[in-house]
């Protein structure tokens, strides 16, 4: 008979006691956990169940309930009373572990580790045997030595990374920036939150807001994320004295023109005094180098939602789905963006090693079986250089399930702002459903937890989150994704008796007069911006030849910017051409199946948008050995507004047209902009 761990024990008594369904989230409440650890604790009770003859079955929109022989369920109750649970399970230990060894001051006796985890002296050998390959990722080294201890080794930069990983294995949204951290019942837990740094993120995060920088304002949450964590760690690491030495590695290069140093130095300023630590020079050149990679890894190297490459892994996906169900998914723009911004961080953490965590995998294969089947065929289509894990089909399944619920925006009557842990797949179907079972209420939009933190009351009646948030309970409801029948009744609740209530207190004409003119403002400035950027680049596009013979690509790309010189769009040409260089390096330019590339960057040595093409003489010879004619350059700022950033985009998507490609290929100047102000005004209404 297997062991069963405390937490599972919790879980299967509370299973016990209910005469119906019970959900994952009231599960999760009760037994004090993420709703993510009861999906990943369900694989092993199922298990035990098993053996008992018991099962459990899923309803959908109804939750989970216990079900068997009664002589089956009197044995299982005996067994529990009976059975004495194992403190932790497999991988609570590794965490534990891990955690105890990247903090120790010197090498750990394998007794004292087995000693604290209450098993023996084997277990913890074993468990050490199946961790050696994962620190070797981050270039440390797992020492074991009879006499010595284990102790793992390695550079400080590399130790770092390694617990930004653990975290971002192990933890919830909700556990690390939540009142109360969801898991802080398990020592396993306290331990990894501690790691991390989670009693000085809130303060660090607090810092970095009050910043007020531009560039955190427009980073994705993901980024922002990684970012923020990278920091809190540093600072736990410091307080126990494992800076990085003086003189030693930063980690990171810096950038021609050091653009965060001083940035750094101001926020190291006002973050010393929360912290009650002084930073040296070297960790303020590091932090500098968090700055520089959370920049440079959304914005630096393009304008586009994606690379071509990723916008053509994009369009075969949509098209093999589209095959199978026979939906017209590709008139759905938010679903190509959509899938685009999800699809390049996930795609970059599946490259990297680091598992994909997705808690509403059960009840995605239990209610979109259909669609889930139909993603994971496309997706094998597509014969990818990466293994795809069954919880990223569900996060594309969640898009396209978003879009198949997508329905006319009805006259709402409360305005709500959502917050989901997940991203965009999970705020997208959350919105839909939302729209297809309570029109009454208005999805103004989709944001991170730490705008919500600081949105002014007056902007919104509602928050809708799936996390927990660092605000009082009275200013949002927490609900899942999937919107269940009883969370409607929650909702619908919470929406009469705290809401409106609520909106009653303040004048009419402030909520209803007042927001109606902001927000039609917003769309008036929106539009005008779409329109504005619009015009400006297709006046300032321009078609050039270029005698390339006999010189390598730098200078043929050095050549290319000696034309816009001059003319006001660009500042030094030759950071611009190391960047445009760095591009081609890291990812293919070349448009599928074409002669074309498109070459693009954003820098703040670009003044303002540009559209240029050119015609080589001479092909040059791009990654995969393949031959290229003709290169579209587009070059925006690096501050670049919304409504600027979707126009460029959409022309990179059009770039998938064979229609442009050819017309890039072989039509003159004016037969090119007149193609492209037909297709972006056809854009433009789609926007209205």
């Amino acid at each position: 008979m297997r062991k069963v761990t405390a937490r599972q024990r919790q879980i299967i008594w509370l299973l016990l006691g209910v005469n119906e369904e019970i959900t994952a989230a009231e599960i999760a409440e009760g037994t004090g956990v993420s709703v993510r650890t009861v999906h990943r604790e369900m694989e092993d009770i199922e298990q035990t169940l098993a053996d008992f003859g018991l099962d459990l079955i899923r309803k959908s929109g109804k939750g989970i309930q216990l079900s068997g022989p009664e002589d089956g369920l009197a044995e299982l109750r005996l067994f529990l009373r009976q059975e004495k649970p194992a403190e932790y399970s497999g991988e609570e230990r590794k965490v534990y572990e891990l955690c105890s060894l990247l903090e120790a001051e010197e090498p750990v006796k394998l007794f004292t580790l087995a000693h604290w985890l209450k098993v023996t002296v084997a277990t913890v050998s074993y468990d050490l045997d199946e961790l050696e390959p994962w620190v070797r990722k981050f270039n440390l080294q797992l020492v074991r030595r009879r006499g010595y201890g284990v102790e793992i080794t390695g550079s400080e930069i590399d130790k770092r990374r390694a617990i930004g990983r653990l975290a971002a294995e192990h933890l919830d949204l909700s556990d690390l920036v939540g009142h109360a951290p969801q898991m802080a019942s398990s020592p396993v837990f306290r331990i990894l939150l501690l790691t991390v740094g989670k009693n000085n993120l809130l303060d660090v995060e607090n810092t970095l807001w009050d910043m007020e920088w531009q560039w955190t304002a427009e980073l994705p949450e993901i980024v922002y994320m990684e970012m923020l964590l990278g920091l809190a760690v540093t600072t736990r690491r410091i307080a126990i004295g494992k800076g990085i030495e003086s003189g030693g590695d930063t980690g990171y290069p810096r950038m021609s023109d050091h653009r965060n140093i001083a940035g750094a130095e101001q926020f190291v300023q006002r973050l010393g005094p929360a912290l009650e630590e002084d930073i040296p020079r070297v960790e303020i050149l590091y932090i500098a180098g968090l700055f520089d990679r959370a920049q440079d890894s959304f914005s630096a190297g393009g304008i586009a939602y994606g690379d071509i490459e990723l916008m053509e892994t994009v369009y075969k996906l949509t098209e093999s789905v589209i095959r199978r169900t026979g939906l017209p998914f590709q008139s759905d723009r938010s679903l190509r963006e959509g899938l685009l911004e999800h699809m390049e961080p996930a795609f970059k953490r599946l490259r990297e090693g680091t598992r994909i965590r997705n808690p509403l995998l059960g009840p995605i294969r239990k209610d979109y079986d259909y669609l889930f089947q139909i993603v994971r065929a496309a997706v094998e289509d597509l014969q990818l250089e990466l293994e795809i894990p069954d919880e990223e089909i569900a996060f594309l399944v969640m898009h396209f399930g978003a879009s198949i619920e997508r329905l006319n925006q009805l006259k709402r009557s409360v305005r709500a702002i959502l917050v989901c842990a997940s991203g965009l797949s999970s705020s997208r179907l959350l919105a839909t459903r939302l729209a297809k079972e309570m029109p009454q209420i208005e999805i103004l939009g989709n944001i991170s937890w730490y705008e919500a933190a600081r949105l002014p009351e007056v902007d919104y009646d509602l928050i809708i989150s799936t996390i927990d948030l660092p605000l009082d309970k009275e200013r949002y409801i927490k609900i899942s994704p999937l919107l269940t029948g009883d969370e409607i009744e929650k909702l619908l609740s919470y929406i009469q008796n705290i809401t409106l209530r609520e909106r009653e207190s303040i004048p009419k004409s402030e909520t209803d007069r007042t927001g109606r003119e902001v927000s039609a403002l917003d769309r008036l400035k929106s539009y005008k911006g779409i329109l504005d950027e619009t015009v400006s680049l297709l006046e300032r596009f321009r078609f050039y030849p270029l005698d390339n013979a006999g010189i390598p690509l730098d200078a043929t790309i050095s050549a290319m910017l000696d034309f816009l010189k001059g003319s006001g769009v660009i500042g030094d040409a030759d950071i611009l051409l190391e960047r445009l260089l760095e591009r081609e390096r890291m990812s293919s330019q070349v448009i599928p199946d074409t002669g074309l590339a498109l070459f693009h960057t954003r820098s703040s040595h670009i003044h303002m948008s540009s559209l240029t093409l050119y015609r080589l003489k001479q092909p040059v010879v791009l990654e995969g050995n393949t031959e290229v004619r003709v290169i579209l350059l587009m070059l925006a700022p690096r501050k670049l507004s919304k409504e600027s950033l979707e126009v460029l985009s959409e022309i990179s998507a059009m770039l998938l047209n064979s229609e442009l490609v050819k017309l890039l290929e072989e039509r003159t100047e004016s037969e090119i902009r007149g193609y492209l102000s037909s297709e972006l005004l056809h854009f433009f209404e789609n926007k209205m």
